[in-house]
């Protein structure tokens, strides 16, 4: 029989039963890993479905079936060195690039393979990359979506949810209640919110594809934003799997990143904390992970203290410059919230983390393409009539 378990005190649950332990930490599935090895190259005349997509670890999945449609082109995103953004005498860094994900973002793991698992009406608790995730992959599966966003929620983000047609609902009131909000009440739809076992076991997959691309070795180190600690979560039950399988070498660290003005899981690291306390968050450019109160932070800090790995506060200053820094040195689009893990790479870099002998996977979150600046600085844009234009090329290389 499938089962949930809790990681903090091993209490086991029936899939489907509950989200979350008695004790008060999440569920997620109790897959071990035993036997796994690391599938077959798809090759051959042309693309499998599923097979160059996270659907290639299907055996360690809890979908019924490898889906068609929208579900099936989630994951199977790039890897790649970056030269141009590693710092003096510091690693390696290598490239996840989530934001290739169908709508731009890592949150179509989860929802790919929750919508796989779910009949009927599906709803998140979002204001960003989940609620635009779930409201495509259910309009892909001509399934009802209730998405709930917080009162100001800008127009610009309504507008990219709503063009999938869901029951998009603006909550007046404490927008921070709204997960228990989901899990208290029998609301008729399932909800595949930020740690939902479902989502975890998807979210897990990029931890799948960076260890596959090093294999037989591993990354010395996996860096990543973190918000309500769902991802954090699924890159820790993804390393615990593959170990058990006996196909790492050796288990990367894990270091998360947060921005300094909202950074609840650095501040319990510092201090030496088993859990996560709610801090009283400031605004921050990296609205994405603007969390100030992780539903999965505990389970987040486990995961990197299990690993001997880290949790980096990252300034509005470094986050924006490493923002453009990505842009412009390794033409890479991304959220400043999706920034402050390579920003956090730096970091470490400079107090000797991270030597030059060690190679890094940073993942990137989601794509800046969506979240693009509304205005151009002036020095970035040249008037220049026709007539100029041959004279105005050459300049830029004489």
């Amino acid at each position: 029989m499938e089962r949930l378990v809790c990681y903090d005190c091993g209490e086991t649950y029936p899939a489907g039963e509950a989200a979350r332990c008695a004790c008060g930490e999440p569920l997620w599935f109790d897959t071990h890993g035993t036997g796994f090895s690391w599938p077959e190259a798809s090759g051959g005349g042309g693309v499998r479905l599923g097979r160059d997509s996270l659907w290639r670890y299907e055996p360690v999945l809890p979908a019924a079936t490898v889906p068609s449609g929208l579900a099936a082109a989630a994951g199977g995103t790039p890897l790649f060195r970056a030269p141009s953004i590693e710092p003096a005498d510091g690693p390696r860094v290598h490239l996840k690039v989530e934001g290739t994900n169908p709508t731009g973002s890592f949150k179509d793991r989860g929802t790919a393979v929750g919508m796989a698992r779910i009949d009927g009406p599906v709803g998140t608790v979002s204001h960003g990359n989940m609620a635009l995730s779930v409201a495509a992959h259910a309009a892909a599966l001509d399934r009802e979506a209730a998405i709930l966003v917080a009162e100001d929620t800008p127009d610009s983000r309504l507008a990219m949810i709503a063009q999938h047609d869901p029951h998009l609902f603006r909550v007046r009131g404490e927008y921070g209640r709204l997960y228990e909000d989901t899990l208290d009440h029998d609301l008729g739809v399932a909800f595949l919110n930020s740690d939902a076992p479902l989502r975890v076991a998807g979210q897990k997959t990029v931890a799948y594809e960076i260890c596959e691309a090093f294999a037989p070795d591993a990354p010395d180190a996996i860096v990543l934003p973190v918000s309500s600690g769902g991802q954090a979560s699924g890159v820790w039950k993804a390393l615990r799997e593959l170990d058990a399988a006996g196909v790492l070498l050796s288990i990367p660290r894990i270091y998360l990143a947060q921005a300094a003005r909202c950074d609840p899981i650095a501040r319990a690291f510092r201090r030496g904390d088993s859990r996560v306390e709610p801090v009283a968050g400031e605004p921050t450019a990296a609205v994405s992970i603007n969390n100030a109160d992780p539903p999965s932070g505990n389970r987040a800090l486990a995961a990197v203290r299990a690993t001997d790995g880290g949790v980096v506060s990252v300034s509005e200053e470094s986050m924006l410059a490493e923002t453009d820094r990505l842009a412009a040195d390794a033409g890479v689009s991304v959220e400043p919230s999706c920034a402050v893990a390579t920003a956090a790479v730096r970091e470490l870099a400079a107090v000797s983390e991270f030597g030059p002998d060690d190679d890094v996977a940073a993942i990137l979150t989601g794509s800046g393409y969506k979240y693009g600046a509304t205005e151009v600085e002036g020095s970035s844009v040249r008037e220049v009539d026709r007539a100029d234009v041959p004279d105005a090329v050459r300049d830029i290389v004489s």
